[in-house]
């Protein structure tokens, strides 16, 4: 698979609503595939699917703990590709974000942005 094909496998997986809340939902830590069926109003087998949409787009990882799978956030994946479509698209906007100082009215102290 090709850097292209990869990256393009992420937005395709954060296309869909219900993808990018279970992905919210993860970020305060592990949960297991019950606790995040639980947390929609579809079917068990459509969560099942929208899980394994991320997990080949490798934006969560899995892991056996007995009979449970527990899913997680992948480290940084979702940061690194995003920053890199943003960095081809825009970099200029990249470097205005790290560079950009603000005044505040009435004194002459600068506050990076």
């Amino acid at each position: 698979m090709t850097q292209t094909d990869n990256e393009a496998s992420v937005f395709r997986a954060l296309a869909d609503p219900t993808r990018r809340q279970i992905l919210e939902h993860l970020r305060g830590g592990e949960l297991a595939a019950g606790q995040i069926a639980s947390l929609f109003t579809i079917s068990g087998p459509s969560v099942s699917r929208h899980l394994k949409v991320l997990k080949e787009a490798r934006l969560i990882t899995e892991r056996r703990d007995a009979n449970r799978i527990l899913y997680a956030l992948a480290d940084d994946r979702l940061a690194i590709c995003v920053g890199r479509f943003l960095s081809a698209v825009c970099p200029e906007q990249i470097v205005l974000r790290h560079t950009r100082w603000r005044t505040t009215p009435g004194t002459t102290d600068h506050e990076e942005v």
